[in-house]
């Protein structure tokens, strides 16, 4: 019947038929996860298709914000009202610090904001994002470290209903401002544009007016209304926006200096061959997100129906040609994508998995890296023991139990952003986790984040112990390679990474880059964890936990093969300075011989740092 659309963390569905008839829940597959489709069965989500005409700016005021249609209170179930706002703001939170010595969490001025879209303004030092429930467009100020007033986006209906919203998965600054260039008079650097799902729509903010304009797509989908406009890229050098929507098989283009307020003008579509997708009810094949390689003067667009088939196409804007690139079965769902301007090489992530893998365009060659699986902390377990646990099986996280749905649940990397430096970095949604990947050594690094709702996992029932996710949803890179802001759509809050922050041990692994292994046969692999003598910040615990996943399984498990540490956790600090481990690894006899990637690594109660091993099992 149906597959799975979210992680196996979120299992029961939700009463969503009160609402949505079965196609739709369908449609939505492809974000579940992120919509929330996939929650307790109490909840009820109210979705509006009404797109509203634009105001004048100025008849609004900070009152229109509250509630202006009581009416809807009493008409509304006062129960299905109560339970939206205990699971999407931040109601049902666990009560944890909000700096853990990497992340520190900020709540925004407002109850249940739900923001999501998020962009760091380089030229101001400041953060913007969008609030989807109250729909405003705020900032946080890094340098005086406290918020700016909000601006109230005209017309945006999800105010007046207590269970509603409107996803803005995209917000991007354009910084192009540092020359002043001028349209039509106009001073256009600096600006916000971001997406609009309910009203189909791209939005702009002009910072020099303080005045919002609207965009509107000159489409729509049949079978759910809007186009879902998700991912929105701007080309600089030529004046052009790029954008796609989920239920919207077109590459839409936005000439800037044609576009007008309130209409469709300057934006053109272009259609996205689809054949490869032949035979698969064409209601269920959705468009993940674009990366502009402004190198290439190209823009990439991953398509997916989600658990079927997925392909990349490359769109020339130069030759107005689609090349596709149609991928293996098991990555049949490619949503996030980031573009390596420097190796041409493109970053995918796989939705409904803990993958994410590297395309060569030139040669097809894809290779598939893993995050580290998901902690048992997501689901109210413990990760460390009292740092004198043997080695058992090397899955081990609790106490030397691991249940079976930590075993089978995935991170979900769901956004991936190149950094100026050359790493990637990406949301491990249902992972609670931010991570960064450095492809020239090819080590993992993730940060946990402190901040976990009980409601949006499965929690061990009468337990006092913190269960859950944040549900960092979407984030922003500094150009100087020193923050990280993501947003924490479920929990009313913005959070920072401080990435200059020093980790408290490193790890080195030998052999460093590759194994080759017959299967049946076991292998060793030496791991050496040395503390640093410049950490930020060293975990309360001091305790460390070794760690490994693979690319045998979509989830990181090692399935049928298995792999152990000779000491599982330890004590180290800056007077216990080291420690060597070894990793035994034996590859199923029934493994299909090929190439893999394994990750080895450790972890504390803040961050995990990891190293790959491409592997050859023969």
């Amino acid at each position: 019947m149906f597959k799975s659309l979210s992680s196996i963390c979120l299992l029961t569905l939700i009463l969503i038929s009160l609402v949505f008839p079965t196609s739709k829940l369908l449609l939505l597959q492809q974000h579940a996860a992120a919509e929330g489709l996939i929650q307790k069965t109490h909840i009820i989500l109210v979705h509006s298709n009404t797109i509203d005409n634009l105001a004048n700016n100025k008849k609004n005021s900070p009152a229109d914000i509250k509630l202006r249609n009581a009416s809807l209170l009493t008409t509304q179930n006062a129960t299905e009202v109560k339970n939206f706002q205990e699971t999407f703001c931040g109601a049902n939170t666990t009560a944890t610090p909000d700096f853990n010595g990497y992340i520190r969490e900020n709540t925004l001025p407002q109850s249940c904001e739900m923001p999501l879209g998020i962009a760091f303004d380089n030229s101001v030092d400041r953060v913007w994002y969008v609030s989807t429930k109250k729909g405003v467009l705020g900032s946080y100020d890094i340098k005086q470290n406290k918020f700016d007033q909000e601006h109230i986006i005209p017309n945006w209906t999800s105010r007046e209903n207590p269970t509603d919203y409107s996803q803005i998965w995209t917000l991007k600054v354009d910084d192009s401002g540092g020359t002043k260039q001028q349209q039509q008079g106009e001073v256009r650097g600096g600006d916000i544009w971001f997406t609009d799902v309910k009203q189909n729509a791209i939005w702009k903010f002009i910072k020099s007016s303080q005045s919002f304009e609207i965009y509107k797509i000159p489409g729509n989908s049949s079978s759910f209304g809007t186009t879902y406009p998700i991912s929105l890229e701007i080309d600089r050098k030529n004046n052009r926006i790029f954008f796609v929507g989920t239920f919207s098989t077109s590459l839409w283009i936005g000439d800037i200096t044609k576009m007008k307020n309130g209409t469709s003008d300057g934006i053109s579509q272009i259609h996205i061959p689809t054949s490869g997708f032949n035979g698969i009810d064409p209601a269920l094949v959705t468009t993940g997100s674009i990366a502009f390689d402004s190198k290439k003067n190209s823009v990439w667009i991953s398509m997916l129906s989600y658990g079927r088939k997925g392909e990349l196409f490359r769109y020339d804007l130069d030759k107005k040609f689609f090349e596709i690139f149609d991928l293996p079965r098991e990555l049949n769902s490619p949503l996030g994508l980031a573009v390596d301007s420097n190796s041409e090489n493109l970053w995918i992530t796989n939705a409904g998995t803990s993958i994410f893998y590297k395309l060569n365009p030139y040669t097809g060659n894809i290779i598939k890296f893993v995050t580290s699986k998901t902690s048992p902390r997501v689901f109210g377990q413990g990760i460390i023991t009292d740092g004198s646990g043997g080695g058992s099986n090397g899955q081990v996280h609790d106490g030397g139990i691991e249940s079976n749905i930590s075993k089978n649940a995935y991170t979900l990397p769901y956004w991936i952003q190149k950094a100026p430096d050359g790493s990637l970095w990406f949301n491990e949604q249902e992972g609670n986790k931010m991570a960064r990947f450095d492809p020239s050594n090819m080590e993992l690094t993730e940060y946990w984040i402190p901040t976990q709702n009980r409601l949006w996992s499965i929690c061990p029932s009468g337990s006092s112990q913190a269960c859950g996710i944040a549900n960092a949803l979407q984030f922003s890179i500094s150009n100087n390679n020193k923050q990280v802001w993501f947003t924490e759509w479920s929990e009313n809050k913005i959070g920072k990474l401080d990435t200059k922050s020093h980790l408290p041990f490193s790890v080195v692994v030998s052999p460093q880059k590759e194994l080759t292994v017959k299967r049946g046969e076991s292998r060793n692999i030496k791991v050496k964890v040395t503390a640093s003598q410049s950490a930020s910040y060293f975990a309360k615990s001091n305790i460390i936990h070794m760690i490994a996943s693979g690319t045998f399984t979509p989830t990181g498990d090692f399935g049928n093969s298995t792999g152990y540490f000779s000491q599982e956790s330890f004590s180290i600090n800056s007077d216990v300075k080291s420690k060597q481990v070894t990793f035994i690894f034996r590859p199923s006899i029934d493994l299909n011989p090929g190439k893999y990637v394994l990750m080895i690594g450790a972890e504390d109660e803040a961050v995990s740092n990891l190293r790959a091993i491409k592997l050859n099992v023969i």
